[in-house]
């Protein structure tokens, strides 16, 4: 019920006869309506905040543009946020840049247009990096939150930034290091969609930060097909050696499990190459994907359990710089191509080459010595590049046999005698599972299944119809 005084009540005494009271009754009254006041302002200020979140949530979900509101709190902050900063100024911010890519390199990065899709770890180091190295025009897009567990790798993050969209949040940063900066926050998902497309128009580089795989190789494949350049990173959850890390084409990646389910998606959609990426090539680790609990499976199926399909509901642990390395690498590899320096040639994968060339050496004299008396032949039939398939991508380092222990030494074998040796007719095995099957397949006359047993049998009829299918893509691109 409200406040209602009136000093004319015949209840209540003369003004006059009692001064007093009439000071009581203002003072009572003044503080009714201020606490009125007060508590209208705090309940409009819950269902302003509780209308802010909700529509930010739908913004999330249904992928929707920012919403006229958002815009011009977009745009309100960079104002806020375009001092004066002259030439003269810059140049002296960018003077090591300017000393190391010179006038011409340094005015196509100032003029170049980069978007970052990601911010998470990766992708806010990339941003920060291409801005502080003078890109001029700048696109963030994130639909996600700043989260307290985002703060052991996030490059512009603080505890007042948890739970503001990151594509925001990393805008005042950037044009505080950079005024001069055209930063474009966009708080929505990528998609392969008219809006998606619309979103990297004009893009002289697309920095790939995406950690769910179907958008990453949607967003790929759209780049691709419609020659916009991209880097791509691949997985910083669960490494920790940074001596392990490499630029290549996506085609040379080896080891990495997401660059190989990459690799495979991608190929289904007609992309075999072209696409340069940063991935590592660190294989075991005793830090495992932290388990789902219970009462998580009994609320329905995991992977419908996120916001989107895919997402995954489980914490990937990872050690906070490396994705700031994965960020890094990405910045520096379009900066020196913008700058018309581009980094050719980068070292391959330590090691690789020569392993591949050993079990390439070990494989054609097994086969002299079984098949041609001694004389070894001067062409394998098997090629490098299926030997590089049938290790990193048909077996990941694995001996084909179960249970499919990492091999240090691989060795390749011809796994039925009767057949002519090709990549679909190979085993990967220890150097003692070779001499075995050598001993008594190749030379004993027993079949696989005999020595190795019927699953090993099934497995290799498996392998041996995906190398062919591989095979045919391969000679068909």
């Amino acid at each position: 019920m409200p406040w209602h005084l009136s000093l004319s009540s015949p209840s209540l005494p003369s003004p006059s006869a009692h001064p007093r009271v009439t000071l009581l009754i203002t003072a009572i009254a003044s503080s009714a309506l201020t606490f009125g006041a007060f508590q209208s302002y705090t309940l409009l200020s819950r269902a302003r905040r509780a209308a802010q979140l909700k529509q930010s949530v739908q913004e999330a979900l249904q992928d929707e543009p920012l919403t006229l509101a958002d815009e011009r709190r977009r745009r309100r902050l960079q104002e806020d946020t375009n001092v004066s900063y002259d030439e003269e100024l810059i140049r002296e911010q960018l003077a090591r840049n300017y000393a190391f890519l010179g006038e011409e390199g340094m005015e196509k990065v100032r003029k170049a247009r980069v978007v970052v899709v990601g911010c998470g770890g990766v992708g806010s180091w990339a941003a920060v990096m291409l801005v502080r190295s003078g890109v001029g025009h700048i696109r963030l897009i994130d639909f996600d939150q700043i989260t307290l567990s985002s703060l052991n790798r996030h490059a512009t993050a603080t505890l007042a930034d948890v739970g503001t969209p990151k594509a925001a949040s990393m805008t005042k940063f950037l044009k505080s290091v950079a005024p001069w900066c055209e930063v474009d926050a966009r708080i929505s998902l990528w998609r392969d969609t008219e809006e998606g497309a619309r979103l990297l128009e004009g893009a002289d580089w697309v920095v790939d930060a995406i950690d769910n795989i179907s958008t990453k190789v949607d967003l790929l494949a759209y780049c691709s097909k419609h020659n916009i350049r991209v880097f791509s990173s691949m997985g910083a959850g669960l490494k920790r050696d940074p001596t392990r890390m490499h630029i290549t084409d996506i085609s040379l990646t080896q080891e990495d499990p997401l660059a190989r389910s990459v690799r495979r998606r991608l190929k289904a959609k007609g992309v075999l190459s072209g696409i340069p990426v940063v991935y590592s090539t660190e294989v075991e680790s005793d830090v495992k994907l932290l388990p789902l609990p219970e009462e998580e499976f009994e609320k329905g199926k995991v992977a419908e359990l996120g916001p989107f399909d895919d997402f995954r509901v489980r914490i990937l642990p990872v050690l906070g710089p490396l994705p700031s390395i994965f960020g890094l690498n990405a910045a520096t590899y379009i900066v020196l191509d913008l700058a018309g320096k581009p980094l050719t040639n980068p070292l391959a994968a330590k090691g690789r080459r020569k392993l591949y060339d050993k079990m390439a050496r070990d494989l054609r004299a097994r086969e002299a010595r079984l098949y041609t008396n001694g004389m070894e032949s001067s062409k394998l039939p098997i090629s490098e590049h299926e030997i590089e398939y049938l290790l990193e991508d048909l077996s990941r380092s694995r001996s084909s046999l179960p249970p499919h222990p990492l091999l240090a030494r691989p060795t390749l074998v011809r796994w039925d005698p009767s057949l002519p040796l090709t990549v679909d007719n190979v085993a990967v095995f220890s150097s003692e599972e070779a001499n075995r099957h050598e001993r008594e397949v190749l030379k004993g006359g027993k079949s696989g299944e005999e020595v190795w047993g019927k699953e090993m049998e099934e497995i290799m009829s498996r392998r041996g119809e995906e190398a062919r299918e591989w095979r045919r893509g391969w000679m068909d691109s």
